[in-house]
């Protein structure tokens, strides 16, 4: 941790007292799959059970999204979770 982030962590605990601990609303990342995208991702599966990388290929034209494929088979992977609950 540097001095600078010392700083700025004590100026907005002075200014914002304990508020200042929690985390906002609005940091990290966006997802890049989010719940709207669960259809065309069933879609894309049911037409390519045995090829995630045509399944994915599938989903990106469809969706016109862009992600890695290890951001897609997290994906699938968070889809077969809710299935098994």
């Amino acid at each position: 941790m540097t001095l600078a982030s010392v700083n700025h962590w004590v100026k907005r605990r002075q200014t914002e007292a304990l508020s200042c601990l929690y985390t906002k609303p609005a940091q990290g990342w966006k997802p890049l799959i989010n719940d709207v995208d669960e259809a065309s991702g069933f879609a894309a599966i049911k037409a390519n059970r045995q090829n995630v990388q045509v399944a994915k290929a599938t989903w990106e034209a469809s969706s016109g999204k862009v992600v890695s494929r290890l951001t897609f088979r997290r994906f699938l992977k968070s889809l077969t979770n809710d299935i098994n609950v």
